[in-house]
C-alpha cells in the first residue's frame, strides 16, 4: 500500500504507521497508569514536527538540532492529548519498574485498500 510503512507486528497484531496526510488528523489520548520520571523513560517530543511531513530519521536528525526536544513528565492519572504525527520517542529506562501507559489513536478516516482499524487488542 502506498505511503503505509513501516509494517511490523506488535503484541501479536499486524501493525502499520498510515500515511502522513491521515495521522496529521489524528489525535493520540495517552492515559499514565503509573508516573513517569527522568529515569522511568520519559515521552520526548519535537514541538512543530508534526507539521513538518513525515520526516525520514536523517530529516528528525537534522530538526532535532535546530529544535529542543521536550521531555514529558508524568504523574499517575495524567491524560495526554497530542498530535499523532508529532515525532516522539522514550529512552531506555534507567530503573526497574513500572511504567504503565494506556495510548489510544483516534482517526475519522476511513482507510483503502481494504486495511481496517484494529479493534482494542484483549490483553
Amino acid at each position: 500500500m502506498t505511503g503505509f510503512g513501516p509494517w511490523s507486528v506488535k503484541a501479536g497484531q499486524l501493525h502499520v504507521q498510515p500515511p502522513h496526510e491521515i495521522t496529521t488528523r489524528m489525535v493520540t489520548l495517552r492515559v499514565h497508569v503509573d508516573g513517569v520520571d527522568h529515569d522511568n523513560a520519559p515521552l520526548s517530543v519535537l514541538p512543530g514536527s508534526h507539521v513538518k511531513g513525515r520526516l525520514d530519521d536523517d530529516a528528525v536528525q537534522a530538526y532535532a538540532r535546530k529544535q529542543e526536544a521536550l521531555t514529558c513528565l508524568a504523574e499517575a492519572g495524567d491524560i495526554w492529548a497530542y498530535s499523532t504525527a508529532i515525532v516522539h520517542a522514550s529512552p531506555e529506562q534507567k530503573r526497574s519498574g513500572r511504567r504503565r501507559v494506556l495510548q489510544i489513536d483516534y482517526s475519522a478516516e476511513e482507510l483503502l485498500g481494504g486495511l481496517k482499524w484494529a479493534a482494542l487488542l484483549e490483553l
